[in-house]
């Protein structure tokens, strides 16, 4: 339990430079984050929103809060828990292993196993891409075939 406690002091305290500073004004700290820093832009959790729901579907503004804000915690309480992994073995960077780790570790087993398919795969892309020329560039249709790549990773089927 210990390192969860730690994970949730690293959500309390992203910036990671105010550990030395007294209890109170630690928390002080953590109140000062801007809101639009906190959260994940609210048009870009409608999007991903949309695109499970049926096409003439219509999502209530409280329904893309309520999201936003799930999803944002979810994001600090995975990284934080990845940090603490990072911590422990002294490394500053955290991975995309780490986060399957930190998935897996706070019981998001299915979550940790298709992040990590994804990763690979991922990997593969990268080190194909690579592995062509570096002049080319990315076009628009390569984004959104990731994102299609993405959605049915995990499940979504955006077409029905």
């Amino acid at each position: 339990m210990g390192d969860r406690d730690s994970a949730y002091k690293y959500i309390l305290d992203r910036e990671g430079d105010h550990h030395h500073h007294h209890q109170d004004h630690h928390y002080q700290d953590h109140e000062v984050i801007k809101e639009q820093d906190r959260l994940l832009p609210i048009a870009n959790v409608g999007r991903i929103m949309k695109q499970i729901l049926p096409p003439k579907a219509k999502i209530s503004k409280e329904a893309k809060e309520t999201m936003q804000e799930c999803v944002s915690e979810f994001i600090s309480f995975v990284t934080g828990e990845a940090s603490v992994r990072c911590n422990r073995e002294k490394r500053k960077t955290v991975n995309g292993d780490d986060v399957c780790w930190a998935l897996a570790s706070l019981g998001f087993d299915n979550y940790a196993e298709q992040l990590r398919r994804y990763l690979q795969r991922y990997r593969e892309t990268e080190g194909e891409r690579s592995s062509s020329s570096h002049n080319q560039t990315v076009g628009a249709s390569d984004s959104v075939n990731d994102r299609r790549k993405m959605i049915n990773l995990f499940g979504i089927d955006g077409e029905d």
